[in-house]
């Protein structure tokens, strides 16, 4: 399989090669030429097999310069029980109901699931070309500490982590800037979320720098981690269903637009997916689209902190890959929309409006705080499940789209512990913290907090860079 970019500028490459790259060279994102098709006999086929075994099958899809027996090593790594003591497990909250526990990993959020094989693939790739890597990303909270986590002590590979100073929540920040390990850097800019993420995206666009310093990426613009959070989608349909062709539905809190995209891939590869039911929290660029078709974000200042900071995103860097699907796979056309957005601060498609639901399956909504307060209590007084802020932007919102005879499915983002503040506002009492996360905030902090400059991080890699 080959991979091309979404603006048309990339020579197609094998998958091992998008892998180091992340960005395209000509600022687009990459997929695959040809998405792969699933059909119900291979679905039925798989109901049998663990997470790992699944995610080999799932992954071997798009990993074809990679035997697959190297490849099932590494899924048997990132997924064995010591990493993942449960693994996905559906939670039933109320009837046609649940939450994919996709929280069990060693970080307590989501992005685990994908991050533990990127920090195989990422050591098994380099390893095999006698290379290095330096990766560079942006985090608005979860995605900073999984690929600290799984790349901590890597050979081959250093990662450099922009985070918005002062807002993510504590919980967040200990995880991350605790690590010691010396191929962890940990920066924190004084600005939000977008404005980290613009600084990687023009320090991935000079092509000389890029190219000087290995440059890679870990967070969604890599291909490899939409590819492994597809994964659950299709593990989350095996085991709300009994038979060929009965339809799930997916809830997913969204901010970077990654984790739905990945729900997005499995249905056009043929996974029956009802709705995509697409959860925001008071920064709605994404609800506002789907439901206007005008794409318009906002600025830093009109970014709001809120109680599910994770998803204080206004420029969601996975967009554009949908938007490559919904005009047809077009790169010219994608091209004219970013250079639109690029001028005028918006693109408008509600001339496609119809299809975003008919064709796409797409629907959203929205949450403020006072509604992520009342639904993580009534959760947890209805069923003593606790869930955490941004997982209750998506449990509101799908009970605003159930449908009789379809499961719904609610991605669930992350452990309470997480996120201790809000969960005292909602119901008086604090969550229970594990065990080996207890003592995490008396840790010394590593971290280098500096002005949001991408002439002061590349200053900072030049000098730390492998």
């Amino acid at each position: 399989m080959k991979y091309m970019s979404t603006r048309g500028g990339m020579a197609p490459q094998p998958f091992c090669d998008i892998l180091l790259e992340g960005l395209a060279p000509d600022g687009g994102l990459t997929l695959p030429e040809t998405p792969p098709r699933l059909d119900a006999a291979t679905l039925e086929s798989w109901r049998g097999l663990d997470y790992a075994d699944l995610a080999a099958r799932v992954l071997g899809l798009f990993i074809d310069d990679i035997p697959s027996d190297d490849l099932s090593r590494m899924t048997r790594a990132a997924y064995a029980p010591s990493v993942f003591p449960r693994i996905a497990p559906l939670k039933p909250l109320r009837p046609g109901l649940s939450l994919l526990g996709l929280s069990e990993g060693p970080t307590l959020a989501f992005k685990d699931m994908a991050m533990q094989f990127l920090g195989q693939v990422f050591e098994y790739v380099l390893a095999q070309r006698g290379q290095t890597l330096n990766i560079l990303g942006a985090t608005s909270g979860d995605t900073g500490s999984a690929a600290e986590y799984a790349l901590r002590g890597k050979r081959g590979v250093a990662v450099f982590m922009l985070s918005p100073h002062g807002r993510m929540s504590a919980f967040q920040r200990a995880q991350m800037y605790s690590l010691q390990d010396a191929n962890i850097h940990n920066i924190a800019v004084r600005g939000v979320f977008d404005e980290c993420q613009d600084i990687v995206k023009a320090l991935a666009g000079d092509l000389e720098f890029k190219s000087a310093h290995r440059l890679g990426a870990v967070n969604s613009i890599n291909w490899a981690r939409i590819a492994a959070q597809v994964v659950y989608y299709v593990w989350g349909w095996l085991r709300a269903t009994q038979g060929p062709g009965e339809p799930v539905s997916y809830a997913v809190p969204s901010g970077n637009f990654g984790n739905i995209l990945a729900g997005h891939i499995a249905r056009e590869m043929g996974v029956p997916i009802r709705r995509l039911v697409l959860a925001t929290n008071e920064n709605n660029v994404l609800e506002e689209f789907f439901r206007t078709g005008i794409y318009r974000p906002r600025s830093a200042s009109q970014t709001h902190a809120t109680s599910s900071p994770s998803m204080d995103i206004s420029r969601a860097s996975n967009f554009e890959r949908f938007v490559y699907d919904l005009v047809g796979r077009d790169p010219a056309r994608v091209r004219a929309l970013m250079a639109e957005l690029q001028a005028t601060g918006q693109f408008d498609l509600s001339d496609l409006r119809s299809s975003f639901t008919d064709r796409y399956g797409f629907v959203a909504g929205a949450s403020t705080h006072a509604d992520r307060l009342r639904t993580i209590r009534d959760i947890r007084d209805e069923t003593g499940v606790l869930i955490d802020p941004h997982t209750a932007d998506g449990v509101k919102v799908a009970l605003e789209h159930l449908e009789d005879g379809v499961p719904m499915l609610v991605l669930e983002t992350a452990l309470p512990a997480k996120f201790a503040e809000t969960i005292i506002e909602a119901i008086g009492e604090a969550p229970e913290v594990p065990d080996a996360l207890r003592d995490l905030d008396r840790l010394p902090q590593r971290v280098e907090v500096m002005d949001c400059d991408a002439r002061l991080v590349a200053d900072y890699m030049r000098r730390h860079a492998l």
